[in-house]
């Protein structure tokens, strides 16, 4: 996503030590110097990777009642008896081990209920084609709770992402308007080139918004960001990336206060209204300009500086003229998903 690999490698050094040096090594979770399964069948072991703002899973696990559960009695080999294969466990509380690695399986997308990029993306939860995961998904819950109870549960996740999706849709409308309208500050032209060496809208999410207002041709796509883009861009980034995912975890997860209290829901309100507010001032200010002859023209901060100079945009301009990161990276692979079957993701 363009708010890491945009950027300078000092920026993001918390991305690229989970996606490069620790992602799908068995030493990751299972410690280099000890390469014990008793230690990598502990819920902690998720915990450097699997926290955090845009992917919120230790957080929504810790303080939800599951978490709870096992922070009290993971002392008393009891309760958990971690000498015990996954396949044989019989915790007083579920692990992240536990559901998502059910049995010592080690697709951990195998036990999740549809994907949906952390919870960002729009999907018919109820159709088909996800059936057989949601059925897998309940099938573990199942083992301490009702058929009835998982149901529920699952239920109740549907419609707590309904209804983010509302909310996120209604703010995406309202930041796309300014767009076309021509009322932002900066526009996409204004700005220095994007991660791709063009100059599209962060919130141009492929075919779905073309025409010249967007940038960017037929079908292209562009790329969230967070860093030199209009406020509102950034808002609606926040919403989705940040408050939208702690809604989906916290639910998965069974953490009721991220869900609604922690910039869950009530963080989904607070970014719907900043937007219409900012969006309503920057509609009043042009009229204003408008009417006294003002000619808007975006500052120069917007398109140069010592630190825009370090992003792959102004990079790919000056050292590749004409080209873009797609004619750079034709096969950038970007739904590589080898490493499990489809139907499992």
């Amino acid at each position: 996503c363009a708010w890491s690999i945009e950027r300078p490698p000092g920026d993001t050094a918390g991305c690229t030590f989970c996606h490069t040096s620790s992602e799908e090594r068995c030493s990751t979770c299972h410690q280099r110097h000890q390469f014990d399964p008793k230690v990598a069948r502990h819920a902690e072991q998720c915990k450097t990777c699997h926290w955090g703002k845009d992917h919120r899973d230790w957080e929504a696990y810790d303080i939800g009642l599951h978490g709870v559960v096992y922070q009290v009695n993971k002392w008393d080999p009891k309760q958990f008896d971690w000498t015990k294969k996954l396949a044989d466990a019989d915790y007083v509380g579920p692990t992240c081990q536990y559901c998502h690695m059910r049995g010592g399986h080690h697709n951990v997308q195998r036990f999740g209920t549809v994907y949906t990029s952390m919870g960002m993306s729009m999907a018919d939860r109820g159709a088909p084609i996800w059936k057989e995961k949601r059925d897998r998904w309940t099938s573990v819950c199942d083992d301490c709770h009702s058929p009835r109870f998982a149901r529920e549960n699952l239920q109740a996740l549907d419609e707590s992402v309904k209804d983010a999706g509302l909310k996120y849709r209604e703010t995406f409308k309202v930041a796309e308007d300014l767009i076309k309208d021509g009322v932002a500050d900066p526009m996409p032209k204004d700005l220095c080139p994007d991660w791709s060496g063009q100059h599209i809208w962060s919130l141009k999410i492929g075919a779905y918004h073309d025409g010249p207002e967007y940038g960017g041709k037929t079908g292209e796509s562009g790329e969230f960001r967070m860093s030199n883009c209009t406020d509102v861009e950034r808002l609606c980034f926040e919403s989705v990336g940040y408050f939208q995912t702690y809604i989906y975890k916290g639910m998965a997860h069974g953490s009721w206060n991220d869900a609604t209290y922690s910039d869950g829901s009530f963080g989904m309100d607070r970014w719907l209204v900043n937007v219409k507010q900012d969006a309503s001032q920057a509609r009043r200010l042009a009229a204003i300009e408008k009417k006294v002859g003002v000619t808007w023209v975006p500052e120069s901060f917007w398109k140069t500086g010592e630190w825009l100079d370090q992003l792959t945009g102004p990079y790919i301009v000056k050292n590749h003229p004409g080209k873009t990161i797609f004619d750079l990276c034709p096969d950038p692979g970007w739904l590589d998903t080898h490493h499990a079957p489809a139907e499992e993701v």
